[in-house]
């Protein structure tokens, strides 16, 4: 099965969730997750009209990045160590996964010199879970505030990774409380803090994330198959 395949249906899947809950299929970006994928597929993926790409691994991305030109546009989905950010600076679009001020104050340090300004999502922990990343719930607006005073910095969203269940119902409340999250930093109207963007969603349960709210989704499986 070839990517167009994948994505077609996909498409259709996205459409159909954004009619139930009436919103313009337009407000939701698919991230095609690439990681652990050969430069050859995402290729193949923009032959197609795919020009939307998450990346997981620093130095896997920084292969592809030198492999494929023109570059797509990139996104930064995984885990971060700070002394790794050096190497996304001025190649990616938006960074997904800052979850401590520490990593903001190092994407600062290193966009210091660039023209614009680094995009970032602060990524929450809305499960609680110890095996991922994420601040806590109730440490979100203490983060976001001091971020807020960081310069080259435009805090964009909010992004999760929630609990895995076979029942996307069962994932709905946590995306829901993204979202809320969200409301409530937007509130605050902080400068250089937009919650313009809701990066949440896989595979398994991204219709249910458009339905909270999701402006990005993040499928890789569906689009590339099985790793």
């Amino acid at each position: 099965m070839t990517f167009s395949d994948r994505l077609i249906p996909l498409r259709q899947r996205i459409d159909i969730a954004c009619q139930r809950a009436k919103r313009d299929p337009n407000s939701v970006r698919l991230v095609a997750v690439s990681k652990l994928k050969p430069a050859s597929a995402i290729v193949e993926a923009r032959a197609v009209g795919q020009e939307l790409f998450g990346e997981s691994y620093v130095q896997e991305f920084l292969g592809k990045y030198e492999e494929i030109s023109p570059s797509p546009h990139w996104h930064f989905i995984g885990a971060l160590q700070s002394n790794k950010v050096k190497y996304l600076k001025g190649k990616v679009d938006l960074i997904h996964s800052v979850d401590r001020l520490s990593l903001a104050q190092e994407i600062a340090r290193q966009w210091r010199d660039q023209a614009t300004s680094a995009n970032i999502l602060l990524q929450v922990n809305v499960g609680g879970e110890v095996s991922k990343s994420g601040c806590a719930p109730d440490e979100l607006i203490s983060l976001v505030q001091k971020i807020a005073l960081l310069p080259k910095l435009h805090v964009r969203g909010l992004m999760t990774l929630p609990p895995w269940s076979e029942d996307p119902e069962e994932v709905r409340p946590y995306f829901r409380k993204l979202r809320q999250l969200a409301d409530e930093v937007s509130a605050l109207g902080l400068a250089n803090v937009t919650m313009e963007e809701l990066s949440m969603g896989m595979s398994d349960d991204f219709e249910v994330a458009i339905e909270e709210g999701a402006t990005l989704i993040r499928v890789g499986t569906a689009l590339f198959g099985r790793r």
